[in-house]
């Protein structure tokens, strides 16, 4: 298929009309007609239904939206690779729930550029469920992620144990440490099992979605929230941070996870990197 027609696809939801579609591609409103036509020939789908107010997907052009994200993710990831190749010998495209990255994933990263500093590597973010799905059609190469299901073609591998401990800089008691709470989104699963334990916590008045971030807001101001322990455990040591001691913990099992066909003569060495940080960690 030829990409040009995902991508004007793609335009097309995005604006919400032809018209809009074509000053965003920058063609005219009759090109993006007749590649709209190409494509809904090659599929003997119609996929678009036009009205005045707009342009809504039919049932097949919605199943066909999540198809072409992944030709297009695909075709980049293709794009990328070529585009190196000159100057690499090789390129990883590694992806993680944003959890993961601190003081975890970049760390590894850090070892990889180090050690073999010939291979290109992309990092990424996203759920599990996106990941792990960019791995099956072919534009990731490895993830790592808090939930794993077993997948034909894919190996998944238990690296290491996360824990989820409540930390606190307030020196107050107990109930002003509960008014300074601050909600940090560390994923779908945190969230869940947090909902289901804090119940009336689950619109809290501060939201972070970077770790980071909440991590010195806490430093800057009388406040606490939960954080994995490897993120931690430096602060709770020199007591920049306090252990609230009773507060539930909450473990996940994180897991790499990579295709059992890869092509790439360094997985093993990736993979031993991966798992030497990880019982670092551990320890």
């Amino acid at each position: 298929m030829d990409i040009t027609l995902a991508k004007t696809f793609l335009a097309i939801v995005e604006a919400g009309s032809f018209k809009d579609a074509a000053e965003k591609l920058c063609v005219t409103q009759s090109t993006v007609s007749m590649r709209v036509k190409a494509l809904e020939e090659a599929l003997a789908r119609t996929l678009f239904e036009r009205a005045k107010s707009g342009t809504r997907l039919t049932p097949a052009g919605e199943q066909f939206q999540r198809h072409a994200s992944a030709l297009l993710r695909v075709w980049n990831h293709a794009q990328l690779e070529v585009a190196l190749a000159d100057h690499h010998t090789d390129h990883l495209a590694v992806g993680g729930q944003i959890s993961l990255w601190e003081g975890y994933l970049l760390k590894w990263v850090a070892w990889l550029r180090g050690a073999r500093g010939d291979i290109a590597v992309t990092a990424r973010m996203g759920t599990s469920r996106a990941l792990i799905e960019q791995l099956l059609e072919g534009s990731l190469d490895l993830a790592v992620v808090y939930r794993a299901e077993s997948r034909p073609g894919l190996i998944v591998e238990h690296i290491f144990d996360d824990e989820l401990v409540l930390v606190t800089s307030s020196t107050s008691s107990a109930r002003s440490r509960r008014k300074g709470y601050v909600f940090v989104n560390w994923g779908p699963e945190f969230a869940a099992d947090h909902a289901d334990t804090y119940p009336n916590q689950t619109h809290t008045s501060l939201h972070f979605d970077l770790g980071a971030v909440a991590l010195s807001y806490l430093f800057d101001t009388e406040a606490s929230g939960y954080f994995p322990r490897r993120l931690v455990q430096s602060y709770l040591e020199d007591e920049r941070l306090k252990l609230v001691e009773r507060a539930r913990r909450f473990v996940y099992p994180v897991y790499a996870v990579y295709p059992e066909d890869h092509n790439t003569d360094a997985y093993p060495e990736f993979l031993a990197g991966l798992r030497r940080i990880s019982d670092e960690l551990s320890e």
